[in-house]
């Protein structure tokens, strides 16, 4: 940890204790609780230039997930249950519930949006407000897996195959990977937007083979069991609740095949939505214009 920059000064470090072992979170900020939740190939730190904005009204909590960043790496099994979106989204509550917080705001991205989603279809009550970036549901993007789509997220199938093959290809040049991918992602298609200190937190883990395996078995869940979750809510019209943002880049990876507003309308009754002048990572890319998204959302009624 002392290698890399601290991006949230003056915010306290917890190494909270769950089911799933330790979760790292920054904490700081005051005001109700707003829980950040963070993408693959990134770690908490995706949330530093929006961060000081949103601390001013909410005490923030920015986790990074199981598997990812400093947060233990459960032990996996053939079925990938520790890296389901539910049961990340109860060892969130865990860890929300030891730092004192029963009902909560949550807004994740990438995968963190997915844990986000989860919970609020799992645990209703928990949440006061739901945002999600830059996603549209599991199952749309399985069923809508297309050339556009196939191009643009290819990361999930290569990393859902059986182990050791992502995670050998990987070992083999993890910066080269993650660099590219995170590229070909952005509005520009080039690391420019993104922060050279939070860059490094982001390659640490690829040097960490268990690193690897931990976020190779998100995608495995991923492509079996988060699927199927999905698909027994939506076929049963189980729908998101309480009031929910989605936020995409306009040149992301939600709009690749589809109008993301029109999508989560099929999943949520009191959703909202915009589109960010940026690619995949919105809170980077375009943090000015996230964050006024975001605050606008959880301040409001």
């Amino acid at each position: 940890m002392s290698d890399l920059a601290d991006l949230f000064p003056g915010y306290a470090s917890e190494w909270i204790h769950t089911s799933a072992g330790r979760i790292f979170a920054r904490v700081g900020g005051k005001g109700p609780p707003l829980l950040l939740l963070h993408g693959f190939s990134e770690t908490h730190v995706m949330w530093h230039r929006v961060a000081p904005e949103l601390a001013e009204q909410f005490t923030l909590i920015i986790a990074d997930l199981p598997g990812y960043g400093w947060s233990d790496m459960p032990d996996s099994d053939a079925d990938h249950t520790p890296y389901t979106k539910r049961a990340m989204a109860s060892v969130m509550i865990e860890a929300m519930e030891q730092l004192g917080h029963v009902h909560f705001a949550l807004a994740g991205h990438d995968r963190g949006g997915r844990v986000a989603y989860r919970l609020a279809l799992d645990h209703p009550g928990r949440l006061s407000k739901l945002a999600v970036l830059d996603i549209l549901p599991t199952y749309d993007y399985w069923e809508r897996m297309n050339r556009a789509y196939a191009l643009k997220i290819y990361h999930w199938a290569f990393l859902a195959q059986p182990a050791p093959l992502p995670e050998t290809l990987i070992a083999s040049n993890g910066e080269f990977f993650l660099r590219q991918k995170m590229a070909s992602q952005t509005k520009s298609k080039t690391l420019d937007a993104i922060d050279r200190r939070a860059l490094q937190h982001y390659l640490a883990p690829f040097r960490d083979p268990a690193r690897v395996h931990a976020m190779c078995e998100d995608y495995r869940a991923g492509a079996s069991a988060d699927y199927e979750i999905d698909k027994a809510d939506f076929i049963a019209g189980r729908k998101i609740t309480i009031p929910m943002l989605a936020l995409w880049g306009d040149a992301g990876i939600a709009s690749a095949a589809a109008t993301p507003l029109d999508t989560w309308q099929r999943w949520a009754t009191n959703v909202r939505g915009a589109p960010v002048d940026s690619g995949h990572f919105p809170t980077e890319e375009n943090p000015q214009a996230t964050v006024k998204l975001l605050r606008e959302f959880f301040v409001g009624d």
